[in-house]
């Protein structure tokens, strides 16, 4: 790392939100207004062949979606200061901003407890009702019921309100001490936040990789894969990353952070989304298909079968080029990175295909007769006809109203705080920073 003399505006011209982008927090509650709206009157009606189980699973991958923009924001700041990283400071506010969502976001996981509370989980959680499942497929009925000491309603919810705890409680933490120091200056203030990063770290993977255990993989509970936490873990990294890219990128747009904020951060940002979002993504996908395709157990390989038969084959190739060979190319280049422009255009493509990548995840249903037929060839032809409806017009609705919902929650953070950690004791280091 080389340093360069900078000359620093803290003014509060220079590191306040600007008056014009509140109209974008407007804008945000507008689309989420609208989003969950429609798409809920989507699901009522049943408009463009919605059914129940489309329009739950479809607000389950939402939910998903904006979670995990929120808790990729909670993870660059407290690996930020496990590391004690100095470059990052300039750009950590918007990352605390984001995490900030998470004290709120378990209101959007309320609907579910209110379909709990009607005795219609199973639209979504087949082992919900076990009966049920024991009358259509005994042979999976017979695999769940030995997990029924983990899978049941009231340890499955006292999980639940243990992640949005914790959740609440890292990110309030953190954003909290941070600002406490905008106004103290006092340098122990870092110490601390430094401290409390190691256990932070073990609580945060706890937390998403039963999260990601309860809310995704239970959803076909005789599957299981003991890599699916690291991969949702890849969809927070993958979220957070872009979203910190997009809200840093427009405060620059609308005049604010001069001389704070550099092509040398975006290039960082960058390499981080690249690293995590499309990389270490692809890694552990391909590590995880592999040990399952070599391992060959039926119960296992019934997941990534359901993913190729219809329209499903299709989209899984999609989701490979999208989510990483495409960018992979794109992003390689520094200078992409070093471009606000076309690194803002990769965070986009970057969120829309982690929805593709949820979406693959929580929508195809494994056929219950998959292991009757002695050769694929016969599967696929039988459920060639199989559809993705991914074009339904719900996906897009609840996706953008969760979104906005989360953008005009951290624009809201960001109105009331400085734009900057502005008495960080390494803030001159981070404005000074450069890429070799």
């Amino acid at each position: 790392m080389g340093h360069a003399t900078t000359h620093t505006d803290l003014s509060s011209q220079n590191i306040q939100l600007p008056a014009i982008a509140l109209n974008l927090r407007k804008l945000a509650i507008g689309v989420a207004v609208v989003g969950l709206g429609g798409g809920a009157a989507i699901g009522y009606t049943g408009a463009f062949g919605t059914d129940a189980h489309h329009f739950w699973r479809a607000y389950l991958i939402a939910f998903l979606f904006g979670l995990t923009m929120c808790l990729g924001g909670l993870f660059f700041v407290f690996v930020q200061h496990l590391t004690r990283a100095g470059w990052s400071v300039a750009v950590r506010r918007p990352a605390e901003a984001l995490a900030a969502n998470l004290r709120w976001i378990w209101v959007l996981f309320l609907p579910f407890a209110a379909l709990w509370m009607m005795g219609k989980a199973n639209i979504v959680w087949i082992w919900a009702d076990m009966e049920t499942l024991k009358a259509n497929n005994e042979a999976e009925f017979l695999i769940v019921e030995a997990k029924t000491a983990f899978l049941n309603p009231t340890f499955f919810w006292i999980r639940a309100c243990v992640y949005f705890v914790v959740w609440a409680a890292l990110s309030h933490f953190f954003l909290t001490n941070s600002v406490r120091q905008d106004e103290s200056g006092d340098r122990a203030i870092s110490s601390r936040m430094q401290k409390f990063s190691a256990p932070t770290a073990i609580l945060f993977g706890l937390t998403i990789t039963f999260a990601a255990f309860d809310w995704i993989m239970s959803l076909s509970p005789a599957w299981f894969s003991t890599m699916f936490g690291v991969y949702f873990f890849c969809g927070c990294a993958t979220a957070g990353f872009a979203m910190m890219i997009l809200i840093t990128v427009r405060l620059t747009q609308v005049g604010a952070l001069k001389g704070i904020v550099s092509r040398e951060h975006f290039q960082d940002m960058g390499k981080l989304m690249w690293a995590f979002g499309i990389v270490f993504w692809a890694y552990i996908g391909f590590s995880q298909y592999m040990l399952i395709w070599y391992a060959n157990l039926p119960e296992e390989t019934g997941w990534f079968l359901a993913r190729q038969i219809g329209g499903w084959g299709f989209f899984s190739f999609a989701l490979l080029f999208g989510h990483f060979v495409l960018p992979f190319v794109g992003l390689l280049s520094k200078w992409m990175k070093r471009a606000p422009l076309i690194l803002s255009i990769g965070a986009v493509w970057m969120l829309c295909f982690h929805y593709v990548d949820l979406y693959w995840l929580i929508m195809p249903e494994i056929p219950s007769d998959l292991d009757t037929f002695a050769k694929y060839a016969d599967m696929s032809a039988k459920y060639a006809d199989t559809q993705t409806h991914f074009g339904n017009p719900v996906n897009f609705l609840l996706a953008l109203g969760v979104a906005g919902t989360v953008i005009a929650g951290t624009i809201s953070t960001l109105s009331r705080v400085a734009l900057v950690p502005k008495q960080d004791p390494r803030l001159a280091e981070s404005i000074r920073f450069e890429n070799m």
